[in-house]
């Protein structure tokens, strides 16, 4: 399956956000012809908690979905829409993951499970609960056969999570991400090798191109880390593109040469969905 990941500078706008990933899309479909493109988190929006409430809309039928979808259909491809901050019925704002199938309809989406609330001292201070909601339900997807987990960012961190999607039959784990020039350098590739190493599958993450006049600085480097923990492909910290072939045979390679999946003690201990 070949995979393109497109690491994005967002600007102030939305429509021009958005647009500019439209392009992207339209440009990496006909030169690269993958079978799915992936996006960044908070791709049509400014990372920032004053700012979600401001750029949010309906998931399927705002701006952005509606665009995400009309370019999944053109091209016949599966986009993973990085996420952006969704507007529900009771007027709770979510960061959200949208996927979308070949036709252009919404399989399903993700809401960020685990909120980003830290204060590094000397570092950086932010609490995505300010604003946001957080989600309370897993998204595995089927493409062709092969299921794929989606987390976004700071849901990389709980490696649960990701076990949950194991135990479940993923072959893969996405997370859009923004991490920043604080925790990028000490933990981006650190989380992703760690959780393709636990759990036997390939990681792939999306972030933002850095902007050094932005507000929240994102530290780039969009990557996909294979099943032995390895790094396959990655980004530079600009606006870059990332094509990966994957072979999902790998997968089953690690698993049976080290086969830690049988091996654990369930009898001691466990990890499910409640």
């Amino acid at each position: 399956m070949r995979l393109v990941l497109l690491q994005l500078k967002g600007v102030k706008d939305k429509t021009s956000n958005v647009l500019n990933a439209v392009s992207k899309i339209n440009q990496v479909a006909q030169k690269y012809k993958p079978r799915l493109v992936a996006l960044p988190e908070c791709f049509n929006c400014p990372y920032g908690t004053k700012y979600f409430r401001q750029y949010s809309e309906p998931i399927p039928d705002g701006f952005t979905s509606q665009e995400l979808s009309a370019a999944a259909k053109n091209h016949g491809i599966y986009i993973v829409g990085g996420t952006i901050p969704e507007l529900d019925e009771n007027g709770s704002i979510y960061n959200t993951c949208t996927i979308w199938a070949p036709n252009g309809n919404l399989i399903t989406k993700y809401r960020k499970m685990h909120l980003f609330d830290i204060d590094v001292k000397g570092g950086i201070r932010f609490r995505e609960s300010e604003t946001l909601a957080a989600g309370s339900d897993f998204t595995v997807i089927d493409i062709e056969g092969h299921k794929i987990g989606i987390g976004i960012c700071y849901d990389m961190r709980f490696e649960e999570l990701a076990r949950v999607y194991r135990n479940e039959g993923c072959e893969m784990l996405i997370y859009p991400g923004a991490f920043n020039m604080t925790t990028g350098p000490l933990h981006w590739e650190l989380l992703q090798r760690s959780r393709a190493n636990d759990n036997q599958l390939y990681v792939v993450t999306i972030s933002p191109a850095r902007d050094e006049e932005a507000e929240y600085i994102a530290w780039g480097h969009s990557m996909v880390v294979d099943p032995w923990g390895q790094i396959l492909k990655s980004a530079s910290h600009g606006e870059d593109i990332v094509v990966a072939d994957i072979d999902f045979e790998l997968v089953k390679e690690v698993r049976t040469q080290i086969p830690t999946f049988k091996q654990r003690r369930l009898d001691m201990y466990t990890t499910k969905r409640q």
